[in-house]
């Protein structure tokens, strides 16, 4: 061990609305000694990195924020329905300082590995700088979509121009203006990336693999008389939110696509659709998600609304998605994004039927030759997500045993939020949990004050350890795969729901589908049986010499 080994109480991974978030709770609430660590030079956590053009929120302002304070809610003022990048840093910015939460953050520092050590029931974490830290608790707020997928593309080192990741965006101004700009990837951020881009290009080229089903975002101005409605009705908003499956609260939604008539069928879609955010997706019809049938009304409706949009044919074709379910892939929400393929300085290339095959030192090369010119190579290729940000930090548990050897065939969790043989180490938002598919910020609090409350349940007993039992872990996992294989979800091929954009990732679901009402109930259940599932133990005491 180091001599410059520092003991806390907890140690925290990421400055962003997760970290935060628990430094407040740990340190703040309970008076514990609290270290917590972020690569990035501030807070911010994924709206730090994401820098790029267009970069914006897809749920509410009212809802995509934290409801533990409601001081807080009441003197924040948002100007969008939907703020873009700038705000929400700005936002957490304003928390990081609200609740003094800066001064336990080293910033500009990266763990680079977590070792359990059993004699003493501690985390060590070893950071970039060569420090180590030790504590009792670890909670990993190192995000879900904050680890970018790294370019498959033979060359991207001898492009003589710029490269640049929409997950890891220059923090400088980046001038298009005039240059022949490519960009590979339409998931959302190259959707909103796009549709920004396309304005001051000289030249863009849209390098398209998978189309998406994009539908508009529906933003606006923030009104002051609903936004004071809002703010008067917080409490009720935010209980509304956390019984729903998507943590907003929508409550339109009915019951099938198929008991109405067509004409009836099409006038909830319109509604959804010009009304924007994810109401088309989560507040339509019930069982559009799991009925293919009722999926193919609304895919084939939101194919129609595109062709009505992109005005030549021959394009719209290629950006209207076939092969997949609508919403097996988390649905993009857009600002005239097919208006930008009328713009004459946008040309959309297929490259499914035919694959990029290298980027050259000018530009990229096509399966049959045809190149490519470029300035300027923007990458939209996704995320590692879930486990990604959780396998970077190199966690070894219990007999030395490597997270990424348990998780070799894809993830294995206790309600997405504890591994088997990996005590105290608190995963929020993990992989199994509903995270990606409800409101992030009401996840993470939910996830950090369930961790919170386990710590002052065994301090309270005299107890140290909470490890979820490996047949608990077996049950959950069976049980995500159950709830995903009763949704179209697995028909997807390429969707980041299941690991299957990222080549030679196990294809396991990442994400709980039962909805965060019966999430949150099931959490509940579990603490008022004492913690079922959990062994909760006092740590090992060293023999006297």
């Amino acid at each position: 061990m180091s001599s410059g080994t520092t003991t806390h109480d907890a140690l925290v991974v990421g400055a962003g609305f997760a970290g935060l978030y628990a430094v407040h709770a740990l340190r703040n609430q309970r008076n514990l000694d609290v270290v917590a660590f972020e690569a990035g030079h501030g807070v911010g956590g994924t709206w730090y990195w994401n820098r790029y053009p267009g970069a914006r929120v897809d749920i509410e302002s009212v809802h995509y924020s934290y409801s533990f304070d409601d001081e807080l809610q009441q003197e924040w003022h948002w100007s969008e329905r939907f703020p873009a990048q700038p705000e929400i840093l700005s936002y957490l910015e304003h928390v990081a300082d609200r609740y003094d939460l800066r001064r336990s953050f080293r910033f500009g520092t990266r763990i680079v590995a977590l070792d359990w050590e059993d004699a003493e029931s501690l985390w060590t974490a070893t950071t970039d700088r060569g420090e180590t830290h030790r504590a009792r608790w670890v909670f990993s707020g190192a995000g879900t979509l904050s680890v970018p997928k790294k370019p498959e593309f033979p060359g991207v080192d001898e492009f003589a121009g710029e490269v640049l990741l929409t997950g890891n965006w220059p923090h400088e101004p980046v001038s298009f203006e005039g240059k022949r700009v490519g960009i590979i990837g339409v998931g959302s951020s190259g959707i909103q990336a796009i549709s920004e881009i396309a304005k001051t290009a000289g030249r863009l080229t849209v390098l398209q693999r998978t189309p998406n089903y994009a539908t508009p975002i529906g933003n606006y101005p923030t009104d002051p008389r609903e936004e004071a409605a809002e703010k008067a009705g917080y409490a009720a908003i935010r209980d509304a939110s956390r019984n729903h499956f998507l943590g907003v609260p929508y409550s339109d939604v009915q019951p099938s696509a198929l008991a109405v008539s067509p004409e009836q069928r099409r006038e909830v879609f319109d509604d959804r659709w010009n009304r924007g955010g994810f109401r088309l997706f989560i507040d339509s019809f019930g069982d559009i998600l799991f009925d293919k049938a009722a999926n193919d009304t609304l895919a084939a409706y939101v194919r129609d609304r595109i062709r009505e949009r992109v005005h030549d044919p021959a394009t719209a074709e290629l950006l209207a998605p076939e092969g997949y379910p609508y919403g097996t892939k988390r649905p993009p929400l857009e600002t005239d994004y097919y208006e930008a393929y009328n713009r004459p300085n946008v040309e959309l290339v297929d490259v499914k039927a035919n694959p990029v095959a290298a980027v050259t030192e000018t530009g990229v090369r096509l399966a049959d030759g045809t190149e490519h010119a470029f300035d300027v190579l923007v990458l939209a290729t996704g995320f590692d997500a879930c486990t990604g940000p959780l396998l970077a930090l190199n966690i070894t548990g219990r007999d030395g045993r490597r997270l990424a050897e348990h998780w070799s065939d894809g993830p294995q969790t206790y309600l997405g939020l504890m591994a088997a043989g990996f005590p105290n180490l608190f995963m929020i938002t993990g992989p199994q949990s509903p995270s990606v598919l409800y409101n992030m910020p009401l996840a993470i609090e939910d996830h950090v004050d369930f961790a919170a409350a386990a710590i002052d349940h065994l301090r309270a007993r005299g107890l140290d350890v909470i490890e979820p039992a490996a047949e608990a872990e077996r049950e959950w996992v069976a049980h995500t795969e159950e709830l995903a294989n009763a949704t179209l979800l697995p028909q997807s091929p390429t969707s980041w729901y299941l690991g299957a954009n990222i080549p030679g990732k196990p294809r396991r679901v990442l994400v709980y589908l039962g909805g965060a009402p019966a999430y949150r109930a099931k959490c509940d259940e579990v603490v008022a049986a004492g913690y079922e599932g959990f062994t909760l133990s006092a740590r090992r005491v060293p023999a006297q010499a």
